[in-house]
């Protein structure tokens, strides 16, 4: 069966996650009812990441097993016109008959963004953690560094969704300030090839407490050998986070 590849961003604040769940409003649920308005075919569709409720994407990757003839352009314009204002199908294009967007995800790059003023933000406070105290970002930064690399990051992995393996290998860590959007946004963008649940969230809650001077940069290195998430700073809330992009095996 013939298989489309999308590319997907959508506003999270008002969805209960990516995945679909009887009685509430999804991602998932949104573009699979899209799809069957221009299509008239219920489909199995995958996704690259399982985003929770309040969690943005701007690059989420999706796989849909069709039967449709409708050219890509065709399928783009049509789903668009019937997607919801929060949800934007950025890409639509033919996919090899063995993509799967799940296990063909090689890595992932996340942003996290606070807004680290002692006046809390308006416009953008759906897509932003107030942080109103001074941060050391600096600190910050040296400790984001200690995660990058292979590691066991049991520390980081909140409970409700076991993995077979704790272990991943984080490529980069980068903590600064906007230099678009005022002094006040401060980004923190992690990449990897994979996560654990609320991974990259437990890591910014962790990284605050770095730059808030309640624990070391150098402390990091004792948190991942803990494998204990009692060891970690707090989960910090979904509206911040946004998934950036995904690079897909060839």
């Amino acid at each position: 069966m013939p298989t489309f590849k999308l590319i997907l961003a959508y506003d999270g604040s008002e969805f209960s996650g990516w995945q679909a769940q009887p009685g509430r409003r999804t991602v998932q649920g949104v573009l699979r009812n899209a799809w069957h308005e221009i299509t008239g075919e219920t489909v199995r569709m995958t996704a690259t990441s399982r985003t929770d409720a309040g969690v943005h994407a701007l690059g989420q990757v999706v796989g849909i097993e069709s039967q449709s003839e409708l050219t890509p352009a065709r399928l783009l314009g049509g789903i668009n016109a019937k997607l919801p204002d929060d949800v934007v199908l950025r890409s639509v294009e033919t996919a090899r008959d063995s993509f799967h967007a799940t296990h063909d995800a090689v890595s992932k790059r996340y942003r996290y963004q606070l807004h680290n003023d002692r006046q809390r933000p308006l416009l953008d406070r759906h897509v932003v953690w107030h942080i109103p105290r001074p941060l050391d970002l600096a600190a910050m930064q040296r400790a984001g560094q200690r995660l990058v690399g292979k590691h066991d990051f049991a520390s980081f992995q909140s409970a409700g969704s076991p993995r077979d393996s704790t272990v991943r290998t984080i490529t980069a860590v980068a903590v600064g300030r906007s230099k678009t959007d005022g002094p006040a946004r401060v980004s923190i963008e992690v990449a990897g090839d994979g996560f654990l649940y609320n991974m990259v969230r437990n890591i910014v809650g962790t990284l605050i407490d770095v730059g808030s001077g309640r624990r070391s940069a150098a402390s990091i290195s004792e948190v991942l050998a803990a494998r204990d998430r009692q060891a970690a700073g707090q989960t910090a809330p979904p509206q911040g986070l946004v998934l950036l992009h995904v690079d897909l095996k060839q």
